[in-house]
């Protein structure tokens, strides 16, 4: 440790930039996207090229390794390291450049690929490479990997679009990269090649997708070589640090069709694919029915191309599109030209690389052989020999990918937790990488060879080719400090895997209060789910999903990797292994990374991988204060239907209300619940909900009966609501009935980590609800976040023990407002309202219950335009607590205030939960309305 140390006093002198070495910043990014983990000693996030070259120099003099990171997408393992870990998305993030006349960019290595795309298409250009990963990788790690994506059968490879590059190379020199000139090369490198020409001419395969191994063949003179740039492309950081890189612009096409044709299987869709090339696409992508969640959209068939075409105006592409369609021999197809509704088709391919990491049955698939390339005129012999080797081995995988280019993406299920697991695992990839060769293929087509391939690349070079890659290496780095272990001198591939430090055992009930029955009961299971593809690491929650989505809202608001999905995964995975992250449950690092987590849900739908935080933050809260005092907002807010009930029960509400205006109470309130000082309490009505219903006028609707839940919002906060709801579904004739007492689904006290007392309130709520519920009485509720705790935390809570009799009959019983008019009132007409509406689906809805049903009954009224996604950001008491205004209101600007004030005269203002509603008044001063008051207040005006 005192190395370590002396290591961070040394670097905190040399550089400007930020120097971690605490557990948390080390636990980030001790795992990539890959299977592979390792420990750094320190974090350094470089303000600019001289922080890096100071940074390196550091670490020359000790002997320390030097990785270099960008969105830590990488799947073969190259973005993790020992020594000192280079983060380049904190500072050096500026596009410096963009001149649209010469068609280039001046970016520096962290630059997200999105933000430059987004830069150019005010000039109607774009970066032709795009990895599915293109929301938050950077330009830095495209290089590092030289990464293709979908289109690289119109645009190429990131090495096909790079003009000069500004590099730190391994021995410390700073220098300027270019086509054409040996300048800053390291000497001895050109003598190299000069030695060594047949080799260099003939041991290259000639594919499109050919990314293994160092490129020494662009050094030849032939073809306008040298061309360093292209040979430093796809090194993985391992022959110099990148500061700042030029790169090519394309013109992007005014119009884009998308053809999408269907075939049985991906072996007939990987036959077809070359034979489209002659067409001219920009992408010839393929999948398998496997890993589509919702096929809706899709043409009949197992298996899909991806067929996309440009054009001058729309009409041009599609007719290109369609000539595709009619050529191609396909089974059936479709032609999009709608933008949204090919973005909804793409989202079903990118989102390929999270979903495959489950089978159809649950069980886990990993990466480690995720991009082989071969011809594109082999890849169906190859696919079929493929699908052979994983039977012998007794493995199966769904392969997807580019298969315009010949590069197949797969995940497979290899048991990595068990050492027959990981033997099978080696033995499986030095066959595979033998398959690979024979077919003419490289190892890896897009994502580098990593830990994960560079061990198998003497069968694809030979023994004396990988000894120029180490003579080249040596050159370029002396010392063998960047990033080593990866390319040359490679680590086994079945070393530093990921699982080997989590806990052999399951980490399930009792141990856990959750039943995490989509992963067989175990704890470390379900935080297993996050492999590291960082969709919830964008900058907006359109990005996230391609339409209104809510993933990870507390990273947008802060930029920091703790405060993304992917991060908190990160910590608790680390948090099991007890290396970095020390304490267990008890652990800060992790209760500090969560405190910033609204419980919004996004995650649970957004995450390709069904990665569910809030779940796991309630788990962890739960184990974290067991037995100890809680933060104050835990008793407040947390107890919050108990402390309602009281004020009903004592019919205190205008007490209560006229304390709370005071000033000086209301301070000292705040003060002592661990309230927001500079949030306003919420009123307390004078009459709940249930209280009308007992002195309302009887009326029945003659039709199904359905059980209104009195949540605690509606019932003490917003009894309007209630009020109104109640209105809507005796006009359409249903007979609404109350549960008898008081219910509650225990939404405040899992939110909190209160899991005893909301499995205890469940359980009384389930005894009350028994004679609906054996009646088979479907449940309407209000309040989004209620109904979404009915129907997921309520069932994962119980799990499946005698306990919580009727749990799921509860469940499956939840309708929200607008389903249940939907499901019992089919032939019902709601008023018609003609107005465009504004506000908020709530994100528990979008990640839980869905709004189909909602977006009917709006169409149906006529109330027109679109609700906003993201996450209103006071998420229940999360907004309240002391400590999260700036967050919770970062929040609220994203997308839901904007919205609002967007807003023409007239527009219905339209938010189903109080939170939404709380935070539109207590920041823009706007009343947002349940659709249910909207549609009752349209039922009196016509009454």
């Amino acid at each position: 440790m005192g190395e370590d140390a002396e290591l961070v006093r040394a670097l905190r002198r040399a550089v400007r930039g930020a120097v971690d070495a605490s557990p948390t910043a080390r636990a980030l990014v001790t795992m990539d996207a890959s299977n592979y983990r390792r420990v750094p000693t320190a974090v350094v996030a470089p303000r600019d090229a001289a922080d890096v070259a100071a940074t390196l120099a550091v670490c020359r003099e000790r002997g320390t390794p030097v990785v270099a990171r960008g969105g830590g997408t990488s799947i073969a393992g190259q973005a993790t390291g020992t020594g000192v870990v280079l983060d380049f998305t904190a500072y050096m993030t500026r596009i410096v450049d963009l001149d649209p006349e010469a068609r280039t960019a001046r970016v520096q290595p962290g630059v997200v690929l999105d933000t430059l795309r987004a830069a150019a298409a005010a000039h109607g250009l774009t970066f032709g490479p795009d990895p599915s990963t293109h929301s938050r990788c950077t330009l830095g790690g495209m290089i590092g990997n030289n990464s293709c994506g979908s289109h690289s059968v119109a645009w190429g490879t990131t090495a096909d679009n790079v003009a000069e590059l500004a590099v730190v190379r391994g021995d410390g020199a700073a220098v300027t990269l270019a086509p054409g000139t040996w300048d800053g090369a390291p000497e001895g490198l050109r003598a190299l090649v000069d030695a060594h020409l047949a080799p260099l001419r003939t041991g290259f395969p000639d594919l499109p997708r050919r990314i293994s191994g160092y490129a020494l063949d662009a050094l030849l003179p032939e073809g306008g070589g040298p061309d360093l740039t292209r040979a430093f492309c796809g090194s993985e950081g391992t022959l110099g640090l990148l500061t700042e890189a030029t790169v090519r612009l394309v013109e992007a096409p005014r119009a884009r069709a998308l053809a999408v044709l269907g075939y049985a299987d991906e072996s007939a869709a990987a036959q077809a694919a070359a034979g489209l090339l002659p067409y001219g696409p920009l992408t010839v992508e393929g999948m398998a029915a496997d890993l589509v969640r919702d096929a809706e959209g899709l043409p009949k068939g197992g298996a899909w191309l991806f067929v996309e075409t440009g054009g001058e105006t729309p009409a041009d592409a599609r007719a290109r599109a369609a000539a595709i369609a009619r050529a191609a021999d396909c089974g059936d197809a479709v032609v999009v030209t709608e933008q949204a509704a090919q973005r909804a088709l793409w989202r079903v391919r990118e989102d390929a690389s999270g979903t495959a990491t489950r089978m159809p049955d649950g069980s886990e698939a990993w990466p480690g052989w995720e991009d082989c390339a071969v011809p594109p005129a082999r890849l169906g012999p190859y696919l079929k020999d493929f699908r052979a080797l994983l039977a012998e081995h007794g493995l199966r995988g769904t392969p997807y990918g580019h298969f315009g280019d010949g590069c197949i993406h797969v995940r497979i299920d290899f048991d990595l937790l068990t050492r027959p697991g990981v033997a099978r695992f080696r033995r499986f990839s030095e066959d595979l990488a033998d398959l690979v060769v024979a077919h003419g293929g490289s190892l890896s087509g897009e994502h580098g060879d990593g830990q994960a391939r560079a061990e198998l690349l003497p069968r694809m070079y030979g023994p004396d080719l990988v000894r120029l890659f180490e003579r080249a290496k040596d050159l370029w780095d002396p010392a063998g400090l960047l990033n080593p272990g990866m390319l040359v001198r490679p680590a086994p591939l079945d070393a530093n895997l990921r699982f080997e430090v989590l806990p052999r055992e399951p980490v399930g009930p009792p141990a856990t209060a959750f039943g995490y029955r989509h992963d067989n009961g175990d704890f470390a299971a379900a935080v297993r789910r996050c492999v590291g593809v960082a969709k919830c690491r964008t900058t907006t929650a359109t990005a996230a999903t391609t339409g209104s989505g809510v993933m990870c809202p507390s990273f947008r608001a802060t930029g920091e990797e703790r405060h993304s999905t992917r991060g908190r995964a990160r910590l608790l995975h680390e948090m099991l292994a007890g290396e970095v992250v020390t304490g267990g449950w008890r652990s800060t690092e992790v209760r500090d990374a969560l405190d910033l987590c609204l419980s919004c849900k996004g995650c649970a739908s957004d995450c390709p991988v069904g990665v569910d935080m809030a779940t796991y933050k309630a788990e962890f809260l739960h184990h974290h204060y067991a037995g100890r005092v809680r933060p104050a907002a835990h008793y407040a807010l947390g107890w919050l239907p108990r402390w309602l009930r009281a004020v009903a029960a004592t019919r205190t509400a205008r007490l209560v209300n006229a304390l709370a205006a005071l000033p000086p109470f209301a301070a000292v309130a705040k003060r002592v619940g661990g309230i927001e000082p500079r949030r306003a309490l919420p009123r307390v009505a004078p009459v709940t909900f249930r209280r009308w219903w007992r002195g309302r006028p009887r009326t029945h609707g003659g039709g199904r009966a359905v059980v209104l839940w009195p949540d605690t919002f509606t019932d003490h906060l917003a009894p309007s609501v209630g009020r109104a709801a109640v209105r809507v579904l005796q006009a359409a004739g249903l007979t609404v009935q109350l549960p008898p007492g008081d219910v509650c689904c225990g939404l405040t006290y899992v939110s909190t980590g209160q899991l005893d007392r909301a499995r205890a309130v469940q359980r009384r709520t389930l005894a009350r609800m028994r004679p609906f519920l054996e009646a088979g009485t479907p449940v309407v509720v209000l309040e989004p976040s209620c109904a979404a705790a009915l129907k997921a935390d309520l069932v994962e809570l119980a799990g499946e023990t005698p306990d919580f009799p009727h749990a799921r009959v509860l469940a499956d019983s939840v309708r929200t407002f607008a389903e249940a008019l939907q499901e019992y009132a089919p032939d019902w007409r709601p008023p018609r309202l003609d107005r465009p509406v504004a506000g908020q689906t709530h994100c528990h809805q979008h990640a839980v219950l869905g709004d189909a049903a909602d977006r009917g009954l709006r169409e149906k009224a006529g109330l027109t335009g679109e609700l906003s996604g993201g996450c209103c950001g006071l998420a229940g008491n999360f907004g309240f607590e002391k400590g999260h205004w700036e967050v919770s209101k970062a929040c609220a600007d994203e997308q839901l205030l904007p919205s609002v004030a967007a807003a023409a005269p007239g527009t219905a203002i339209l938010a189903d939960g109080f939170s939404c509603r709380t935070q539109l008044e207590q920041l823009a001063g706007v009343r947002g309305r349940h659709l249910a008051e909207v549609l009752a207040d349209a039922l009196d005006d016509g009454a």
